[in-house]
């Protein structure tokens, strides 16, 4: 395993407000790694950092060793918090302008996990419940040929039966030299599957560590030592 994420520093504000602050975190490739932290506590933006969606207000982040921009782009897989697939296109035509836009895309792993979803690839999106449009971005993500993919609640709005099939599909189809960050507040149901934990508050750094050696240190789960953390 080697370094794949380094922040330094890293802070962001929104005018007056500060989402993240003086920042320090440097992550390895290899892992399944949470990302946890009550409403507002700065995931999000940190996500976006990563992504280049935003520009930080002070401090630097490098991916793969390279400071973030195009180069960066091509190597992370991005699964926003929320819908942004218009309700016109058809699952093909997704497919389709994945394959096009990225050359890392594995079009028939993408097939199969819809096939065994029981998605149909001549469905509309807007046609599709909120779960199961979920799961068409999470496996559209998980298809590339990534070195960071980052998911921002992949499993808030998809019911508990399927989410063990979604956990189990991260698992599996991912680049083992990679990294997934997954952002959450359903820490029961990914706790199986994280090597990591980053927990943050306020924009500060809170905790990190691996996952089991924090459950031997702590004597507690995860959860227990999120809710102990946070006083949930």
């Amino acid at each position: 395993m080697s370094e794949l994420i380094r922040c330094t520093g890293l802070s962001k504000s929104y005018g007056k407000k500060e989402a993240l602050s003086g920042l320090d975190l440097t992550l390895e490739s290899g892992k399944i790694i949470g990302l946890l932290g009550p409403n507002g506590s700065g995931k999000t933006t940190l996500i976006k950092l990563l992504c280049g969606l935003l520009t930080p207000t002070a401090g630097d982040i490098t991916i793969d060793g390279m400071a973030v921009g195009a180069k960066t782009k091509e190597i992370v897989s991005y699964l926003p918090e929320r819908t942004y697939i218009p309700d016109w296109m058809k699952v093909k035509d997704i497919l389709s302008y994945f394959e096009d836009f990225y050359k890392d895309f594995r079009r028939q792993l993408a097939e199969d996990m819809f096939q065994r979803l029981n998605i149909d690839l001549n469905a509309k999106m807007k046609t599709l419940s909120k779960g199961t449009k979920e799961k068409v971005q999470l496996v559209l993500v998980m298809s590339r040929n990534a070195k960071l993919y980052l998911l921002d609640e992949p499993i808030a709005g998809v019911d508990p039966a399927a989410r063990d099939y979604i956990l189990d599909t991260i698992i599996t189809n991912y680049n083992p030299d990679a990294s997934v960050i997954i952002s959450t507040h359903l820490i029961q149901d990914i706790e199986r599957v994280i090597d990591d934990v980053v927990m943050i508050q306020y924009g500060h750094l809170k905790i990190h560590g691996g996952a089991d050696a924090l459950r031997t240190e702590k004597g507690m789960s995860i959860d227990e030592l999120f809710r102990e953390v946070f006083r949930c």
